[in-house]
C-alpha cells in the first residue's frame, strides 16, 4: 500500500520528459503542488539526436504500462522528430506540450510565432544550455578542440536570445560568456516556465 498522504499507482501522471527541462518540470510541479505528477527523464543528449526520441518515448511508455501506470504525459514538443513522435503518442493515446520546441513553448507558442521572423538568426539558449554550456554544446561540437568549427557551426546566427527561465544573475553571466564565446550578440529575454505551466496544471483537474 502507498504511504499515507503520496498518491498511489492510479493517481499518478507519469511525467516522461526530456532532461533538458527537468529542473523547469519540477519547479512547476512545487509551483503547482502537484506531487502526484511522477517524473522520468529521457537522456538531454537526444537534443542533438531527435531521431532516438521516439522510439525511446515508446520504451518508457511501454515500462509506464508494465508498472501500473495509466495516465502517461509526453513533457516534450516535437523537438525535430518531424511527426514521429505525434505518432507515438497517438497510438498510446499520451498528449504532449503544444508547440515545436521548448525555445517556443517557454516564450508562449503564440508569443513565439509572432517573434519567428524577428528571430530568424537568433540561437537561443535557456537556463539549462547556460548552465551546461560546455558539457552539452562546447565538447559534443568540438569546439574546445577545434575552435575553427565556430564559425561553420553558428556562422549564420547574429544574436543569442537567452531564453531565463529564472532570474539568477550567475546564469546570466554564463549566458554571456557564451554569447562572447560564439561572436554573438546577447539578448535577455525572461519567459518564466511559459507553457509548461498551463501543460501541467491541466494534469492535475
Amino acid at each position: 500500500m502507498p504511504v499515507e498522504g503520496t498518491p498511489s499507482t492510479a493517481e499518478i501522471v507519469r511525467i516522461i520528459a526530456c532532461g533538458m527541462i527537468a529542473r523547469e518540470v519540477l519547479a512547476v510541479r512545487e509551483q503547482l503542488g502537484a506531487q502526484h505528477l511522477d517524473l522520468v527523464c529521457l537522456p538531454a543528449i537526444f537534443h542533438h539526436y531527435p531521431d532516438r526520441i521516439a522510439p525511446a518515448m515508446e520504451e518508457a511508455i511501454l515500462e509506464a504500462r508494465a508498472e501500473g501506470v495509466t495516465h502517461i504525459f509526453a513533457g516534450y514538443a516535437d523537438c525535430g522528430t518531424g511527426g514521429a513522435l505525434d505518432k507515438v503518442c497517438e497510438k498510446y493515446g499520451v498528449a504532449r506540450i503544444a508547440g515545436p520546441h521548448c525555445f517556443s513553448f517557454y516564450q508562449g507558442n503564440e508569443a513565439a510565432a509572432l517573434r519567428a521572423d524577428e528571430d530568424m538568426r537568433s540561437f537561443y539558449m535557456t537556463d539549462f544550455l547556460a548552465r551546461q554550456f560546455e558539457a552539452f554544446l562546447v565538447k559534443p561540437l568540438g569546439l574546445d578542440r577545434h575552435p575553427e568549427l565556430r564559425d561553420m557551426y553558428f556562422g549564420n546566427y547574429e544574436t543569442m536570445v537567452y531564453l531565463a527561465q529564472t532570474d539568477d544573475p550567475d546564469l546570466d553571466r554564463k549566458a554571456q560568456e557564451a554569447a562572447a564565446f560564439l561572436g554573438l550578440a546577447y539578448e535577455r529575454r525572461f519567459t518564466g516556465y511559459g507553457d509548461l505551466v498551463p501543460a501541467l496544471a491541466a494534469l492535475t483537474k
